[in-house]
């Protein structure tokens, strides 16, 4: 009876401590107002991290298992989409290379939200669940499309060149080869255009700089996509579906985040657990 009588008490107590906490947020919405532009939590992180591990690494097996098809296997040319089909037997040396040097702008939203960190307008959780965030991205676009590509729907256009260094390279091409859509690059370019200009626009809502921060950062993503079809490595289908499939993987992680962050909250209790919704945040 005693042990009954402690046990609806602290149901009592917590009842009335969780009434008042929601009257409060009611009436002063600036108590709950998050201290920081971006938060990571357990309840999120740990089973979307555990399942993005799983399927890079189912990935990383298929697109490692890729086996290079035979000559008399090899989709026609004629074949391939009709807006595809000019670009079959391309490629280019110099603008293989600078494709692959353009990976180095993967790490400007690190260097953005490392700089905000520096000057004091971010501090150092901002910056470690930014960089969280944007590891979950990358590896989430990347496994997909390793998925995707070893699904090997059509080869790289350069494996129809007959002649120049596109044929010797069609000679010695691997697995891989032979599973152009969709482009890697182009979705990897998508998501640190999304994140950059999502992070400055968080961070700085009021600079004048923002529509130059965004639209650099899509110049760039789409030079990268353009670089990709000179290069001979993927067609325009393949770079139009990267770069729809890294913007949408990039928005969807921060605004998963979002979501979570402003309207769910997760409380527990001896002998309790409930959710919490925040009503007024889904207006």
């Amino acid at each position: 009876m005693f042990k009954l009588s402690v046990k609806y008490f602290f149901r009592v107590i917590f009842a009335v401590l969780c009434a008042k906490s929601l009257a409060l947020s009611a009436l002063s919405p600036e108590i709950v107002k998050p201290e920081h532009h971006y938060e990571v939590s357990v309840r999120l992180d740990v089973p979307l991290v555990l399942g993005i591990t799983l399927t890079s690494a189912l990935g990383v097996y298929q697109y490692y298992s890729m086996e290079r098809i035979s000559p008399k296997d090899l989709k026609q040319s004629s074949k391939l989409l009709p807006w595809d089909r000019p670009f079959a037997g391309r490629y280019s040396e110099w603008a293989t290379n600078v494709s692959r040097y353009s990976a180095a702008f993967g790490a400007a939203p690190l260097l953005l939200a490392g700089y905000s960190w520096y000057k004091g307008d971010a501090d150092g959780h901002d910056f470690a669940a930014y960089s969280l965030m944007f590891a979950e991205a990358l590896a989430l676009q990347n496994a997909l499309n390793q998925i995707v590509r070893s699904s090997q729907l059509w080869p790289r256009p350069f494996v129809y060149a007959k002649s120049g260094k596109g044929a010797e390279k069609a000679k010695d091409a691997r697995g891989e080869a032979y599973g152009s859509f969709y482009s890697g690059h182009a979705s990897a370019a998508w998501t640190v255009a999304v994140f950059t200009g999502s992070w400055f626009s968080e961070v700085y809502p009021e600079s004048k700089y923002k529509p130059l921060v965004w639209a650099s950062s899509f110049a760039l993503a789409t030079g990268v996509g353009v670089l990709r079809i000179v290069a001979g490595k993927h067609y325009p289908s393949d770079v139009v579906v990267g770069s729809i499939m890294g913007a949408g993987i990039g928005f969807g992680i921060l605004k998963l985040h979002e979501v979570c962050k402003k309207k769910i909250s997760i409380w527990a209790f001896p002998g309790n657990l409930g959710i919490v919704l925040h009503f007024d945040n889904f207006l």
